[in-house]
């Protein structure tokens, strides 16, 4: 406000300090939360499967992602889903879903040890006969040591709880293991 051709100095200095203290409050940044960044997350990596097979009357289709959280550069602990599509022309159609636990273990970083549980459940429909229809749950736990370059390891895995009513071909199994 002017007064006399002179401003009001305590109207101005009440309103100069309410902008600077306002612009200042603005310009604060928090120095801690760059450097606090959440760090689980960098610890994370995610990968998994997909897998197609067509043959004559027969196809796979299968979906596995998964998630592992690196404690350290020789740890990691993982959780994993799955769902597969299995089709036999005039046979049999089946679902088969569930999730998986894994750890891995790398003593140096070529080699990379891994037990993974493996919980799926089982539908098979058999064409012509309801009743012969089978729902069950299928456990696997696998023990498996492969090489490792990079993001990806290959090696092989053997179930350790195979038995006759196995829904896998062998308890032997090959893998190629991707995680960015």
């Amino acid at each position: 406000m002017i007064k006399n051709g002179f401003f009001n100095i305590p109207e101005s200095f009440l309103v100069l300090l309410t902008v600077f203290i306002s612009s200042c409050l603005f310009a604060q940044q928090n120095d801690l939360e760059p450097k606090m960044q959440n760090q689980f997350w960098k610890n994370v990596q995610f990968g998994g499967g997909i897998g197609l097979g067509f043959g004559s009357g027969y196809t796979d289709i299968s979906l596995a992602p998964s998630a592992i959280y690196n404690f350290n550069e020789y740890v990691a602990l993982g959780v994993g889903a799955q769902y597969k599509y299995l089709k036999q022309k005039d046979y049999y159609a089946s679902h088969l879903y569930g999730g998986s636990v894994i750890g891995l273990f790398n003593p140096i970083p070529e080699i990379q040890l891994s037990a993974e549980l493996e919980q799926l459940r089982v539908n098979v429909n058999l064409d012509g006969s309801n009743s012969n229809s089978q729902d069950y749950w299928n456990t696997g736990l696998f023990i498996g040591a492969g090489y490792r370059s990079g993001n990806a390891t290959i090696g092989g895995r053997y179930n350790v709880m195979t038995d006759k009513n196995n829904i896998y071909g062998s308890a032997f199994m090959p893998f190629i293991r991707v995680y960015f």
